[in-house]
């Protein structure tokens, strides 16, 4: 458990051979207006177990600075309580505050302690000083809470009257893992993003391969950061920025990441504004290649049939299996997670076997999630590239 001890003012020098993997993360967007003098308390699930905990504040959509009052850590008890002595301030350079300017982010010093695989862990934050456009992830499918005021060291529920459901200014949380232990980066849009799956569970499709990874003796991949964002493209921006142009931040940035798993399009291939197969396969081959310039694997996951969907046509359905086509073939892939073969019906498959359907034809449900985790094959997260 996340031990209660004295929070050092300066970052904390790792054992010989530990090194940084992101345990959790989630993709930046604008998430309304910034507010001053809040609090925010954030629940998220850890992946990889390690030491030295350190978190990431974001204020990438700001157009001013930001400034934090004070951050702590802790362990969730249940709704906005801790468990008793498990909240710890962070420090930021060995300040107890931090602004962040405008379009930037900040990393909080380590804080020395254990915290283990799958913890409910909660960072409570207190903004200060802020205003424009906040940053945050507005889907999260996890239940936070916020409050007028400064209350982040308080462990009990009372002050914390107002609950949410997105994430604020936390874009990732890291650890100091043992050495060889890597991350997978989930880059997807609303089915990544877990929409349809039961909230406050923990069963979008990356929590299902996180559990997988964490059972599985024979890997070392065991961070999940899940950067999906509900209605994003791979070429052009709307609901957040594109993969292409989010790439950098939202998943190349993350220490620790082996591989990049690719499950985007059907947003693209669905709004009907004139996107080609070979438009997709060129987003998919920059991706791929600029994945691979910084020396971590590429797996290319198959578009999900979504025959119901208001939107389905058959010219749409075209683009999508001759993108699949591709993904499956041609390749470029270092591994394959063929997701709409685990997920169409034999019956039909231009359309979600009905057993996996969320109900509206596009988004898998809980039974959907676990399927698509359980078809990946673990050992085709890990291959073996350099930086070029």
């Amino acid at each position: 458990m996340f031990a209660s001890a004295a929070v050092s003012p300066v970052p904390v020098v790792s054992p010989a051979g530990l090194h940084e993997v992101v345990t959790w993360g989630a993709s930046a967007q604008r998430v309304g207006d910034a507010v001053s003098d809040r609090s925010y308390r954030l629940i998220v699930r850890t992946s990889a177990a390690g030491t030295g905990v350190r978190i990431r504040l974001s204020n990438a959509f700001g157009d001013r600075p930001i400034t934090f009052g004070s951050a702590y850590a802790g362990i969730r008890k249940a709704g906005a309580a801790l468990v008793p002595g498990s909240n710890r301030r962070l420090t930021f350079g060995g300040d107890r505050s931090v602004t962040v300017a405008a379009g930037e982010t900040v990393h909080s010093d380590l804080l020395p302690g254990r915290l283990p695989a799958a913890a409910a862990l909660v960072i409570s934050l207190h903004v200060a000083q802020a205003g424009g456009p906040a940053t945050g992830h507005a889907m999260a499918m996890q239940t936070s809470y916020t409050t007028s005021g400064d209350h982040a060291a308080e462990e009990g529920a009372a002050g914390w009257s107002e609950p949410t459901g997105s994430w604020y200014y936390l874009d990732a949380v890291t650890v100091r893992a043992t050495p060889g232990t890597g991350a997978v980066v989930a880059l997807g849009d609303s089915i990544t993003d877990g929409w349809q799956s039961s909230t406050g569970l923990d069963r979008r499709w990356p929590d299902y391969l996180a559990r997988r990874l964490r059972a599985n003796d024979s890997t070392a991949i065991k961070g999940v950061a899940n950067e999906g964002i509900s209605g994003n493209k791979v070429l052009a921006d709307g609901a957040g920025q594109s993969a292409l142009n989010r790439l950098g931040r939202d998943v190349l940035s993350h220490p620790g990441v082996r591989t990049v798993f690719l499950f985007e399009g059907v947003n693209d291939i669905k709004a009907h504004s004139d996107v080609t197969a070979q438009d997709m396969i060129a987003g998919y081959r920059e991706i791929i290649g600029r994945t691979h310039a910084a020396g971590k694997c590429v797996v290319g996951a198959t578009i999900l049939p979504f025959k119901g969907w208001r939107q389905w046509d058959a010219e749409a359905e075209a683009v999508r299996r001759e993108v699949n086509q591709f993904i499956r073939t041609s390749g470029e892939f270092d591994a394959v997670a063929d997701f709409d073969r685990a997920l169409r019906s034999p019956y039909d498959p231009e359309r979600m076997l009905a057993s996996f359907d969320g109900g509206d034809h596009l988004h898998p449900n809980d039974k959907g999630m676990q399927a698509m985790a359980d078809s990946v094959a673990v050992d085709s997260l890990t291959c073996h590239r350099r930086p070029a």
